[in-house]
């Protein structure tokens, strides 16, 4: 015999959306991981600061790096 599953109000939300909400923010937290890695508008020092940044600092980190960092990738490097 077949068991029927039913699916109650939490698992409509879990599934329609917290589910994708966490699918978005961990792609852009990826998203903005490599971008700080191959940003060629970072000093190496820079790098490593946006990239254990974004690594500790998760969602909050990738912002931060968004708004602040990430614009600096069409500038050319700094050279000290």
């Amino acid at each position: 015999m077949i068991a029927a599953f039913e699916l109650g109000g939490f698992e409509v939300l879990l599934i329609l959306i917290v589910l994708p909400l966490f699918l978005a923010i961990s792609g852009f937290w990826i998203w903005m991981l490599v971008s700080a890695i191959t940003n060629k508008g970072l000093a190496d020092g820079e790098k490593v600061g946006w990239v254990i940044a974004i690594a500790l600092l998760h969602f909050i980190g990738a912002l931060l790096y968004l708004f602040i960092g990430y614009p600096k990738r069409n500038a050319p490097p700094i050279v000290i």
